[in-house]
């Protein structure tokens, strides 16, 4: 699917989408700019849909449409109707860049909200150019950790954080979720870390280790190391001299790759039991890109074409979307999509609980206050844990090659501890390489 720049969406492509939104409301398909502006809703959405994070931006063009499907009728919000129109910036994987197209949504673009996915590295900056203009954002699919703390909150002091909110799952949920599914192989539980030097390296590092030490896994810190190494010999030295069984590592998902194919020839992938991926290992085509290497390496998920909720702002259910966006693309479906049509629920929930879904006060009380079902499951503000930020769960999950279907992988749930509503599809096995 073609990614439409905002440029390339502007011009008459934009007046199609807000004349059907105006039609659809009984509006005037041409009226005056100032009433245009009144009735309708502009949301700016920004992910990556280039650059080393690009995977996690591939179906949110695929999501998009679907909304703009679902939502052509526009939205009852404070006894009004308004048509919304979506604008998407790709930032390129570059955190300097997912600041400058979200400040150019704010003052060029003009948009009420905006909506921002995937990795501390897109949805950190995005909410802090937010935070400063004063313009409601949500996002999703970022430790909370690395969105609260890492933007300079304090534990236990009061939130310095107005405009922007955040939901997803947290280093809580990877202990739950490590726990339980690493009990289910025998190990010596010793665990290897490989964290990079990042936000998320840094919240897991800092809150993620002490948990696991704590449930009786001793772990292994290789250290920081920058996005873009090429060379992990001393960090595979390392976890084969300590005799590590259990690996987990928060990558980019190009590093993943370099890392794991080095620790094949170099003997580690022999000595482990459990390869655990979190950021890296979360779509079909990096694990089509390992061959072998990638038959039985586990991951969590956030989103499952299983999971038994259902996506309001695209009108699917998880296996709609899923069957949907693989006719669409032919590609396999991934997590992300689900995780994206979550944003979506939850950004269309807030702006038809809004009493004013124009003015920014009435947009962040919504959000504080807000309680939605999404493609992830329930999304609730209003419980914690701490402000600005709502939990969802975590599955554990194993990639398992297809015999006789070329390099395709399956994902099977084999954890559920921490999202117990979602069944189990397998059970789990060691990482073993033939």
């Amino acid at each position: 699917m073609t990614f439409q720049t905002p440029r390339s969406e502007g011009g008459a492509s934009r007046r199609r989408i807000l004349s059907a939104g105006l039609a659809a409301a009984g509006l005037s398909a041409f009226p005056t700019i100032g009433r245009a502006q009144g009735n309708t809703l502009r949301v700016g959405v920004v992910s990556p849909r280039s650059g080393p994070l690009a995977l996690f931006g591939e179906g949110d063009g695929f999501v998009l449409d679907q909304v703009r499907k679902q939502l052509a009728g526009g939205i009852e919000a404070g006894g009004r109707r308004y048509a919304v129109e979506f604008i998407a910036k790709d930032t390129q994987s570059n955190p300097v860049r997912a600041a400058a197209v979200a400040r150019e949504l704010i003052n060029s673009d003009k948009v009420d909200f905006v909506l921002s996915t995937s990795t501390p590295e897109t949805v950190n900056p995005v909410a802090d150019a937010c935070e400063a203009a004063g313009v409601p954002a949500l996002s999703t699919t970022s430790p909370w950790e690395a969105f609260y703390f890492g933007r300079g909150a304090k534990p236990g002091e009061p939130s310095p954080f107005k405009w922007t909110y955040h939901f997803c799952f947290g280093v809580g949920n990877f202990a739950k979720l490590y726990t339980d599914q690493w009990s289910k192989v025998e190990t010596n539980k010793k665990v290897g870390m490989l964290l990079p030097a990042d936000a998320d390296g840094n919240a897991i590092r800092g809150l993620l280790i002490p948990a696991l030490q704590k449930a009786g896994f001793a772990v292994v810190d290789a250290g920081p190391y920058q996005n873009g190494m090429t060379d992990f010999s001393a960090q595979i030295a390392m976890f084969r001299r300590e005799g590590i069984e259990i690996f987990n590592t928060f990558p980019f998902p190009p590093d993943f790759a370099v890392f794991w194919r080095q620790a094949a020839q170099r003997g580690l992938a022999r000595q482990v039991k459990v390869v655990q991926m979190a950021k890296a290992g979360l779509f079909a085509a990096e694990l089509e890109a390992l061959g072998q290497l990638g038959h039985g390496l586990h991951a969590g998920a956030y989103w499952h074409r299983s999971f038994p909720f259902a996506s309001p702002a695209t009108g699917l259910s998880s296996t709609q979307l899923a069957d949907a966006y693989e006719k669409a693309s032919g590609k396999a479906w991934n997590q992300q999509i689900g995780a994206t049509a979550s944003l979506f629920d939850a950004a269309v929930a807030t702006l038809s609980s809004a009493s004013d879904p124009k003015d920014r006060a009435s947009l962040a009380q919504a959000m504080s206050r807000l309680k939605a079902e999404t493609a992830v499951g329930p999304v609730d503000f209003t419980s914690g844990p701490v402000p600005n930020c709502a939990t969802t769960g975590l599955v554990g999950v194993q990639w398992l090659r297809e015999s006789g279907a070329g390099n395709r992988f399956r994902l099977e749930i084999v954890s559920n501890a921490d999202h117990p509503k979602v069944a189990l599809t397998a059970a789990m096995t060691p990482y073993a390489l033939g």
